[in-house]
């Protein structure tokens, strides 16, 4: 047989995906699922959107278009992330991607060279890892550690981390798995620890409108730090667009021209009526943004009075994303469990529910003593959340 590239040992995964199959595998033997494994949303699109789209199509926007992306719709990009962030920002500064994801695969290759160092959060979304040691670099994890409120970083780990070798961190503010959400003053140390190193900064910021209390705020605002962040957007999670695959990148221009050359490389460009559709979704009606939070936050208020309702699990009420990340470790000494992924799998078959573990968002930090899951309530109805964390409860409670 014909061998592979050795890189392609270096490459992870979303393993989320993998939870989802299992869960599929099971429901497919005729057995009720409650999926709260993946980060995905199961409300349509508003309907101008969706129109929007339609009517790019019916007029002809279905060829090739500019590598960083139609100007209309890097003009609109501009004008709302700025003035959400309070930053000034240009077209110049819009890279359009195919969502996301694959601004953290371009952002690592236009500022890490093989062997040099990335920090990144852990637990934290598996991609980050994946793409730091596929591409040749060496990904340096950082841990949050849990208060009352959540979970806040590790900033005297991060301190320790940095070498001369290190060349950015990835930040997370509203996070996957765990909701945190940073302090003024903790955002304001990993800037000041980037600007003391010359870090470049990605900034994550999917969820910076997924928040149903308080107001975001984006370190890229902060005094020195919009010339050496780069923040990935999405119109996956606002918008409820996860399939249209549609994002950006904003960053100082002369990373912006580097993010576009990639894209002209890998991709040539974003699909062209999904952009006319981006327009649409920023500058149409945002009642429906509104009403989706509103449906999120139910869910969320359901789903926190169960776990918190459940001997041995317990988690903090977050202000934002769509995601839970409780402390089961009673619990699991309850059930007789010792790894997370047994408990995982005891769950599904003996109450149908479905989630990701901690397991799935990095490897494990030594020192590591509690266990956690994660329950993603953008994918399930709230009446489905308290039928399904009743029963998991019953069955802990029954133990």
């Amino acid at each position: 047989m014909r061998q592979l590239a050795h890189r392609l040992d270096r490459l992870g995964t979303e393993t989320a995906f993998s939870v989802a199959q299992a869960a599929a595998a099971w429901k497919a033997q005729g057995n009720r699922v409650y999926p709260f494994h993946l980060g995905d949303i199961n409300i349509p699109t508003a309907p101008h959107i969706v129109e929007a789209m339609n009517r790019a199509i019916a007029d002809g926007y279905t060829g090739y278009c500019p590598g960083p992306g139609i100007p209309q719709l890097r003009e609109a990009l501009a004008e709302d992330i700025g003035s959400r962030r309070g930053i000034g920002l240009t077209p110049d500064n819009i890279v359009v991607m195919p969502g996301g994801k694959p601004v953290i695969t371009k952002f690592l290759q236009a500022v890490m060279n093989p062997g040099q160092e990335v920090l990144y959060p852990n637990p934290g979304f598996p991609i980050y890892e994946s793409q730091i040691e596929y591409l040749g670099g060496t990904s340096v994890p950082y841990r949050y550690l849990p208060t009352e409120s959540g979970f806040a970083i590790d900033l005297d780990q991060v301190r320790a981390s940095i070498t001369p070798h290190t060349v950015a961190i990835i930040y997370n503010d509203l996070q996957n798995p765990i909701s945190a959400e940073s302090t003024a003053a903790e955002r304001e140390a990993v800037a000041q620890l980037a600007q003391e190193h010359n870090l470049w900064v990605l900034s994550d910021e999917a969820y910076f409108e997924t928040r149903y209390e308080g107001v975001s705020n984006s370190i890229a605002s902060l005094p020195g730090m919009a010339e050496r962040t780069v923040i990935l957007y999405t119109f996956s999670k606002k918008f409820a667009m996860t399939g249209s695959r549609l994002g950006c990148a904003v960053a100082p221009p002369e990373i912006a021209k580097v993010l576009s050359t990639l894209n002209t490389n890998d991709e040539s460009c974003t699909t062209h009526y999904v952009q006319w559709a981006g327009i649409e979704a920023l500058r149409g009606p945002q009642e429906p943004v509104q009403q989706m939070l509103d449906v999120l936050r139910e869910r969320r208020d359901a789903a926190c009075e169960l776990v918190n309702a459940t001997p041995g699990m317990h988690v903090a009420v977050p202000h934002s994303t769509f995601y839970l990340f409780p402390d089961v470790t009673a619990a699991m000494e309850r059930m007789g469990c010792t790894e997370v992924g047994d408990f995982a799998t005891a769950a599904l078959q003996q109450t149908g529910v479905s989630f990701c573990t901690r397991e799935h968002f990095g490897r494990r930090q030594p020192g590591e003593e509690r266990q956690y899951i994660r329950l993603a309530y953008s994918g399930i109805d709230v009446d489905d959340i308290r039928v399904g964390l009743d029963r998991l409860r019953q069955w802990i409670e029954s133990a």
